[in-house]
């Protein structure tokens, strides 16, 4: 990995994303809406994946209204409850429209509860660690079939500070991301030099969303950037700029 690749200050090409397909976990809202819309604003055609339909079309609807990148195609699934068959379905339809996956972002995720060890609410700690690691493995093993008959793929997992060095309190949401962090290794090792694809981790940092209101429900809105600020680290690590980086983890922030 080039140690000094910074996604942060890659400024895109207006067609920076141009003739790739991407899916998107977790785009009806927060990051995952900013990350799509801009995606498709540099020319990408974009899979929105999420668990509300109504979200999703709206999503859909803006990227259509603007004209941008090739278009979208909306897939409803829900992490916490998908069986193996919703995951083969999504697979065999982005192969048979498309052909092939340039990229794969992993956005989705839940905090559940802070709350200490001793007395974590066990089937919560079950539902974060299956929506944020167990889900995201079972999405990526299916469209790696897809994602090798690409010249030029990425896979980004969604890290947190707290995933690479654990803050007491956060509980699952902490060992969910920690695992994330071995999981985007692991896979980065198993690819490199047998395919054309990459692996990378990205911490997106304070933001103005749904799970960091709940996380600190005091905090000032205005304290945090909106999440459409973050997005230029996410474009270079899931486009041609980050080609060759693998086994990294970044900051979008």
């Amino acid at each position: 990995m080039n140690s000094n690749f910074d996604p942060r200050r890659i400024e895109p090409r207006a067609d920076e994303l141009a003739g790739r397909v991407l899916a998107i976990t977790g785009a009806s809202d927060g990051i995952g809406r900013a990350v799509a819309l801009d995606c498709a604003r540099h020319g990408a055609t974009v899979i929105l994946l999420g668990r509300s339909e109504r979200k999703l079309e709206k999503v859909h609807a803006q990227i259509e209204q603007a004209r941008a990148g090739s278009g979208a195609m909306l897939a409803v699934l829900d992490l916490e409850r998908a069986l193996a068959g919703d995951y083969d379905r999504i697979a065999d339809a982005l192969l048979e429209r498309f052909g092939r996956l340039d990229g794969l972002l992993h956005n989705a995720g839940v905090l559940g509860v802070l709350a200490p060890i001793e007395h974590y609410d066990v089937p919560t700690w079950c539902r974060v660690l299956h929506v944020n690691l167990t889900a995201a493995f079972a999405l990526t093993q299916v469209l790696l079939p897809a994602l090798k008959r690409s010249a030029d793929a990425s896979i980004l997992f969604t890290s947190s500070s707290v995933g690479r060095h654990a803050r007491a309190y956060w509980g699952a949401y902490a060992v969910s991301k920690a695992g994330t962090e071995a999981l985007a290794q692991l896979l980065a090792a198993e690819l490199e030099n047998i395919s054309a694809i990459r692996v990378n981790a990205i911490n997106p940092g304070p933001a103005r969303t749904r799970m960091r209101r709940q996380a600190y429900p005091a905090e000032a809105l205005e304290s945090v950037p909106p999440p459409e600020t973050l997005t230029r680290a996410y474009l270079a690590l899931l486009g041609p700029a980050s080609r060759g980086v693998t086994g990294g983890s970044f900051d979008a922030q």
